[in-house]
Formats: structure tokens, C-alpha cells, sequence
């Protein structure tokens, strides 16, 4: 298994982040998860009696990744987090997209929690992964566009492996390479703040209820946390 590891000049720049790792191993993505659709189906409950509305860019939690990507030249109303993208497309909709039971699981604790969130198949990573700003050199294929590459600008913050980038803008979108299908069986969960300070707790019990939705349909799961105080973790 990989390690995680976040680099000293992303801590320095943004402090107060904090990211929780849950890995699950032996995942089995073609049974029923009933647990993972009653969580979807909730949610969309809940947003069409009103009872309930996903974090927009006015939510202090939003508002952070936005001021982040600023910081390194994207414009986050273009290029938009995925949790602010995601909840978007739930208010607009009403419903959130069926991919895969891994996925819809993660897809439901980011939105109902308005912190962003991803995945990388394990199997298909190169060595270990950072997070770390690009220097412009690496390349990028889109989720769903494997003919298409990309080049991360220099000073964009990205997850990368020792293969190329896995993420572009921190958590905008993820690599086709190490995206997530229902025959994935070693995954690695991402979820993340940038104000530890407020929402640590919150990044807490939303990274146990994600691993409350997995843990039935893995042979193991585990919690890992990476930020100021803890800058790599193998997972």
C-alpha cells in the first residue's frame, strides 16, 4: 500500500488543512448496498421537502476552496470544487448520479457534510501519492476522457503519483486512470477541510459514516488523517 504525504509548502500556505484517508481493502462493488442507496435516498428527501439544501459557495466550508483556488490562479466559479459542483447539481436536479456503489457512497457523506471528496483504486497507483503544487511538467487525463492530456499549470495544487497527476485543483476533478469501478477492490477515500480548527470534528464523524457504508462490503477498512501535525501516513 502507498503513502500519503502532503508537502511542507501546502501546510505553509494553507494551515488549517486537514484530510482524513479511508481505506477499504477487499471491496466488493457488484452486491446490493442497500445502506449506501437509503443514504442517497434520504438526501433527496430531505432537499425536496426542504427539510434540508446542500453547502453553496456562501457556506464558510465553500467559501474556503474558493479562496484557495484563487490563491493558485483558478477561478473557482469556473473550476469548482467537487463537493460545490456536486451539491450544484443536487439543488438544480434533485437527485444525485447512480455511478457505482463505492462512488455513491463517498458522493452522499461529501454533499450531506458540504466537504469535498474522492477516491483513487489503489491498483492502479504508482507509488506513493502527495499533495503538492504542480511544476507544470506532468500530465492529466480527465475522469471519462482517457484520449484527452492535460497540463496542470505551475503552482496548482494536485494530488500526484509517481506516474502523473491524479487530481487537478486540488480536488476539482480525478485521474480516468485511478478512477473507481465496481471491480475496484483496494481503494483509498479522500475527504478534506481546510479549516481544521472548525470542522475537524465534523471531517471526523463524516469520515466513520463513510466508513459505516463501506465496511459491510470490505474485508477491511481504516481511518487515516493527514495534515500540520501529521504529514504522511501509509496507508
Amino acid at each position: 500500500m502507498p503513502a500519503f504525504r502532503i508537502a511542507p509548502a501546502v501546510v505553509d500556505a494553507f494551515p488549517g488543512t486537514l484530510v482524513a484517508l479511508v481505506t477499504a481493502t477487499g471491496l466488493r462493488g457488484h452486491e446490493p448496498w442497500p445502506h449506501t442507496a437509503a443514504a442517497l435516498t434520504e438526501l433527496e428527501r430531505r432537499l425536496a421537502d426542504g427539510t434540508w439544501q446542500p453547502a453553496d459557495e456562501t457556506d464558510p466550508r465553500i467559501e474556503a476552496w474558493h479562496t484557495a483556488y484563487r490563491s493558485f490562479g483558478t477561478n473557482p466559479r469556473r473550476v469548482r470544487p467537487s463537493v460545490d459542483a456536486l451539491g450544484r447539481r443536487l439543488a438544480k436536479k434533485g437527485s444525485l448520479p447512480r455511478i457505482n456503489p463505492a462512488v455513491d457512497s463517498y458522493n452522499a457523506v461529501s454533499v450531506r457534510h458540504g466537504l469535498p471528496a474522492g477516491a483513487f483504486d489503489l491498483d492502479r497507483v504508482t507509488g506513493d501519492v502527495d499533495i503538492r503544487y504542480a511544476d507544470g511538467t506532468e500530465s492529466f487525463t480527465p475522469l471519462g476522457e482517457p484520449g484527452t492530456v492535460e497540463r496542470p499549470r505551475p503552482g496548482e495544487v494536485v494530488y500526484a503519483d509517481a506516474t502523473g497527476v491524479l487530481t487537478r485543483h486540488w480536488n476539482h476533478r480525478d485521474a480516468h486512470r485511478t478512477r473507481v469501478t465496481a471491480d475496484s477492490v483496494r481503494v483509498a477515500f479522500v475527504l478534506e477541510t481546510l479549516r481544521a480548527d472548525r470542522d475537524g470534528d465534523l471531517l471526523k464523524d463524516a469520515a466513520e459514516e463513510l466508513r459505516g457504508l463501506l465496511a459491510p462490503h470490505a474485508a477491511g477498512t481504516a481511518v487515516h488523517h493527514l495534515g500540520a501535525g501529521r504529514p504522511r501516513a501509509a496507508v
